[in-house]
């Protein structure tokens, strides 16, 4: 099966569009889930029913970072983000994602 050359075109600027919106709404929703994630943290500190340290933070955020980092790279050789198409579907993805 090939593709007609009247729509082969579009097909470079379709794909990372969509690929933009999946990655917008992902996004969106991580940061939502994180912000109730945190406020739930919040709210059992204050109540005290977890007790958390400066130092505690600290040595699970020098655990962590360093992985999500080199997934971060990962990402960033994977992702379109060069390509208009991408960066309108990320913005698209964001807001109504």
């Amino acid at each position: 099966m090939s593709i007609p050359p009247e729509v082969a075109w579009i097909v470079p600027i379709v794909v990372p569009f969509i690929i933009g919106l999946l990655v917008g709404a992902a996004i969106k929703r991580a940061l939502k889930l994180m912000m109730i994630i945190a406020a739930l943290v919040i709210v059992l500190i204050a109540t005290g029913a977890v007790s958390l340290t400066f130092q505690d933070i600290y040595d699970k955020a020098t655990k962590f970072l360093p992985r999500i980092a080199e997934e971060g790279e990962v990402l960033k050789n994977i992702l379109p983000y060069s390509s208009a198409a991408f960066l309108v579907g990320l913005a698209l993805g964001l807001w109504k994602g």
